[in-house]
This record gives structure tokens, C-alpha cells and sequence, in this order.
């Protein structure tokens, strides 16, 4: 049997110079959409749990 799945194969198989070229692109493009894609996440801030306002003394 000839189609055993060896990682070493996949890995001189993905390292070589055309696949390798797609790869990065690939990988390149994947981090790019990720970050946008996290960049426009709006954060939502905690929900009650602001700060108490400090004490104010009135002034005379």
C-alpha cells in the first residue's frame, strides 16, 4: 500500500516552492480576514457594574 498518510510527506509536500507559495498566501489572507473580522467586533462593556459615584459634601 502506497497511500499511507505520512505527515512527513504532507509537510515536504506543502514546503515545496509552488505549494508553499499558496500556503503562505493562503495563511496571509486567513490572518487578515480573522483580524478585520475581530477589529470590527464592537466590545460590549460590563452591565452594572460601573463604579459608584463618590460622595459630594454640599457646599455652604
Amino acid at each position: 500500500m502506497n497511500n499511507e498518510s505520512n505527515p512527513q510527506s504532507w509537510w515536504k509536500w506543502a514546503t515545496t516552492p509552488p505549494q508553499s507559495y499558496a500556503i503562505y498566501l493562503a495563511t496571509l489572507m486567513l490572518v487578515f480576514v480573522l483580524s478585520f473580522y475581530a477589529g470590527t467586533m464592537k466590545p460590549q462593556g460590563p452591565t452594572g457594574l460601573a463604579p459608584q459615584p463618590a460622595p459630594t459634601v454640599p457646599h455652604k
